[in-house]
């Protein structure tokens, strides 16, 4: 809550500007803004639910990480798509159940999102 605070407050050096004319600084205010009300959420509802001990397992760590940073590699020299198709099949192996179906889906998901920001926003994403 304090870093999503320390972000919202330095977003309001810049010009907010409204929801039909925004500036620089709204969409990391907004960001920052939601980000603190996960965090008031979260520990609101800590208060109700009985604490669980949190283990690490390095492993999880370490496969979540080689799929973040393959997309970025594979994402450079081949493209976007293939980077996110890498980055899903990877990652949920740190899963407890592994599904191919599910995997398909949710690259599906993500390969749409990412065609939209691109056509509809306008973003330079090597998506092919």
């Amino acid at each position: 809550m304090m870093i999503s605070l320390g972000f919202g407050l330095g977003a309001l050096n810049y010009s907010v500007g409204s929801l039909g004319r925004a500036g620089p600084g709204l969409f990391p205010f907004m960001v920052s803004c939601l980000l603190f009300l996960i965090g008031v959420v979260t520990v609101v509802r800590s208060r109700f639910v009985q604490a669980v001990p949190l283990d690490f397992n390095l492993k999880n760590i370490a496969l979540v990480m080689l799929g973040l940073c393959g997309f970025a590699v594979v994402s450079k020299f081949i493209n976007m798509t293939v980077g996110i198709v890498f980055m899903v099949f990877v990652a949920t192996l740190a899963g407890t159940s592994y599904s191919w179906k599910r995997n398909l889906k949710i690259c599906a998901g993500l390969i749409a999102i990412a065609f939209a920001f691109q056509k509809l926003l306008g973003l330079n994403l090597p998506l092919f």
